[in-house]
């Protein structure tokens, strides 16, 4: 049962980091040290969905501020996406992890945690309205589309959502696991295509979209 189905509309992106730190819909909440809500313009044109936060994005209370964020932030300014006309978020709020020891292990979440974050989701996309949004792994992508889609199939193709248009493509943190210098180098050029993809559609919505 969805427990905030009834639950008053956020009014602003103000709103949502004290509300979310009160969300009990999962039990993420449990081992995190805060909600993360995402950052950016509040009437961005483009939105990018990454997955969850990471143990940098939960002590900062801020999304993409660890590694996965710098490799995005190099691939953003190769691209030509000014990040600071994006709003960036997550498809899941809360840093879901393995206490062991001194350290955190990063789990991933699971389909009924981030339909349970789904809400928050849409509150923001109310607020914010892109008219365009990036799925950065199947995590997001689960979140964006309510449904399960394999990355390799729908990458770097623009679908069609009610509310905006959205392109699949991978989480930044990818990059961070693959071992070879060349490979990781052309992985990195692989995701850089895909967010021209995005600029380029930015700019022919919106002319005073560059970097």
């Amino acid at each position: 049962m969805d427990q905030l189905a009834d639950a008053p509309e956020i009014t602003s992106l103000k709103r949502l980091k004290p509300n979310l730190d009160g969300c009990r819909r999962c039990d993420l909440w449990r081992n995190a040290t805060q909600g993360v809500a995402g950052e950016g313009p509040a009437r961005a044109l483009v939105m990018l969905v990454g997955e969850q936060p990471g143990d940098k994005e939960d002590l900062a209370g801020a999304p993409f501020v660890g590694p996965a964020g710098r490799i995005l932030d190099q691939a953003l300014a190769k691209a030509g996406l000014p990040r600071d006309r994006l709003y960036i978020t997550n498809a899941v709020k809360h840093f879901k992890n393995e206490p062991r020891g001194k350290f955190r292990l990063h789990r991933k979440p699971d389909a009924g945690e981030v339909e349970a974050c789904r809400w928050w989701l849409r509150q923001e996309l109310r607020l914010v309205r892109p008219r365009l949004i990036v799925a950065m792994g199947a995590t997001a992508a689960l979140g964006v589309f309510g449904k399960a889609v394999t990355i390799k199939a729908v990458r770097a193709k623009w679908q069609q959502l009610p509310e905006a248009e959205a392109l699949v493509t991978v989480h930044p943190s990818l990059l961070l696991r693959v071992p070879e210098a060349t490979a990781r180098r052309h992985e990195f050029d692989k995701f850089v295509a895909d967010l021209a993809m995005v600029r380029d559609r930015a700019r022919r919505l919106d002319a005073s979209f560059a970097a």
